[in-house]
């Protein structure tokens, strides 16, 4: 076998670890069920940036963390696209603890569509006529299922809009997936390290008495502090993989987390699954095909191009 080919095998690997990751993600929010959203996400924050210098120490790239900290722009915009994930994962984990997994899944089904949007409104980057009709399929799409299901569909796109607001600045910003995770959740350590020292020690008089905070027993003091691993484990492998891969096969096996919620929240959890949910997610995966195809398409002429 050939190094190239040893190489892309190692990076399929790799790809198919992280989205398996992100597929069952619904299951670990699930086991924090009685411990609130917000909490659960300060915690994930917390234990990520001791992780990440740990990671960056090891991999001896904390002189790449510097520069990045002393270059204004990057700056500025991972502080923004610290705001837009710390609304992702907010939005995301009361969606999955709050049994709404289809809907938290529809919303990662659009957000390729919606990166590809932002990218022609701010990026100024031309769309071919597929790419368009995709878009088109999937609005309609997200039509029907407004017409039954719109108490839901906020999450759906909240969910799409802030990851494509998020890719969005991570393309603007140039540093690399782990020094900007360091940077993102440094800036969210001190308020949300407040919020949970507050939660710890304040009276609990007036909460919910199933309510749970970290220190109340094991169990949960593991799974909350696991959160760093959760995050940063899945996004390392992903990165490392993309090095060893085509960009259209990555962006193939984007769908298969969205695909392994949706049907975590169908055959596991049981949620409800309407009629207008069917017509929507089979008008999205119609868009997602003719947009990776698309996209495979275009890697293709490009390769020839070059070789020419």
């Amino acid at each position: 076998m050939t190094e190239q080919g040893s190489g892309s095998r190692l990076g399929l690997f790799q790809a198919l670890l992280a989205c398996a990751f992100w597929g069952v993600m619904p299951i670990y929010f699930k086991l924090l069920q009685n411990v609130a959203a917000l909490e659960v996400v300060a915690h994930r924050i917390i234990w990520s940036v001791p992780l990440l210098l740990v990671i960056l120490a090891f991999r001896k790239n904390l002189a790449g963390l510097r520069a990045s900290w002393a270059d204004s722009t990057v700056r500025r915009t991972l502080l923004a696209s610290s705001l837009l994930i710390s609304a992702n994962w907010l939005i995301y984990v009361w969606a999955v603890q709050q049994g709404f997994i289809l809907a938290a899944s529809l919303g990662y089904f659009i957000s390729p569509l919606t990166s590809i949007f932002l990218a022609k409104l701010f990026l100024k980057e031309q769309l071919s006529r597929n790419q368009w009709i995709a878009v088109c399929i999937a609005a309609i799409g997200v039509s029907i299922l407004a017409a039954q299901a719109w108490q839901t569909l906020w999450i759906s796109l909240a969910l799409a809009g802030s990851w494509g607001f998020y890719g969005l600045m991570r393309k603007i910003a140039v540093v690399g997936p782990i020094v900007g995770l360091t940077i993102e959740t440094s800036y969210l350590f001190i308020p949300f390290a407040l919020f949970a020292g507050w939660i710890v020690f304040a009276p609990a008089n007036g909460m919910p008495s199933d309510v749970v905070h970290f220190g109340d027993h094991l169990p949960t003091n593991i799974l909350l502090i696991c959160g760093a691993l959760v995050t940063a484990l899945p996004l390392m492998l992903f990165a490392a993989a993309v090095k060893k891969m085509k960009l259209s096969t990555i962006g193939l096996l984007q769908y298969l987390a969205p695909t392994m919620q949706f049907l975590i929240g169908v055959f596991i959890y049981q949620e409800p699954l309407t009629r207008s949910h069917i017509i929507c997610f089979i008008l999205i995966w119609i868009s997602l095909a003719i947009f990776s195809f698309d996209a495979i398409r275009r890697e293709s002429d490009r390769k020839a191009a070059l070789a020419n």
